[in-house]
């Protein structure tokens, strides 16, 4: 479970690095301009926020695998990991529209990536508290 936990925190670390691409693959600088200036810092802070989290999460799998593992507050931890992935797993399908990626390859192989990968997370981290 342990190697898993590491395979996450690298995953999730790259996730977060991801974050710095959103704004020009997303065109935000055209994009964000039609909003308020409260709803473009939003958008970009929230962002940010996100990144750093997602990195944390990913540093502290890194670090503190067997922590997660081997101690109640691990364990409590991972559950609390666990519940967030699975509901960022049901905001794949209900949170955004499938006209975002239906009939678009790359589209459609991101949201499937994308998936996997929050089961992934959420089926480890939700094991390692149920373990």
């Amino acid at each position: 479970m342990e190697i898993h936990l590491k395979i996450i925190g690298i995953l999730l670390i790259a996730l977060a690095l991801l974050h710095g691409v959103f704004p020009r693959y997303f065109q935000w600088g055209s994009e964000l301009r039609k909003l308020s200036l409260i709803n473009r810092q939003m958008m970009i802070v929230h962002t940010f926020f996100i990144a750093v989290t997602v990195f944390l999460m990913g540093l502290l799998c890194i670090t503190s695998a067997a922590a997660l593992i081997e101690t109640d507050l691990g364990k409590r931890i991972s559950l609390g990991l666990g519940f967030f992935w699975v509901v960022r797993f049901f905001i794949q399908f209900f949170g955004y529209s499938s006209a975002l990626w239906k009939g678009k390859k790359f589209e459609t192989i991101m949201h499937v990536c994308f998936t996997f990968l929050w089961v992934y997370l959420s089926v480890i981290f939700l094991a390692v508290y149920f373990r």
